[in-house]
């Protein structure tokens, strides 16, 4: 099953994360299909911090893709900024 998650990256207590589409199977950092977005929550006021395709993440939710609870909470979020 595809999963659109939170891949971790970034420093150590410097947190960055992509949103990706991945394999359910796959580990948390490991191998993904398509980077998604992005979400930074240490960004600075003048960078953004949420960053997310909003077409790729609706062709990936038609095609059977579930969203982690996380994800699901940002794409509302992003989608609310954007109204």
């Amino acid at each position: 099953m595809v999963v659109i998650r939170l891949a971790r990256g970034g420093a150590k207590k410097r947190p960055f994360y992509n949103i990706v589409a991945a394999d359910s199977r796959n580990r948390r950092d490991g191998r993904f299909i398509e980077r998604v977005g992005f979400y930074n929550p240490m960004a600075a006021e003048s960078e953004k911090g949420l960053v997310i395709n909003a077409e790729r993440l609706e062709y990936w939710k038609q095609n059977g893709a579930q969203l982690s609870p996380t994800v699901l909470r940002l794409a509302k979020q992003a989608a609310k900024a954007a109204a």
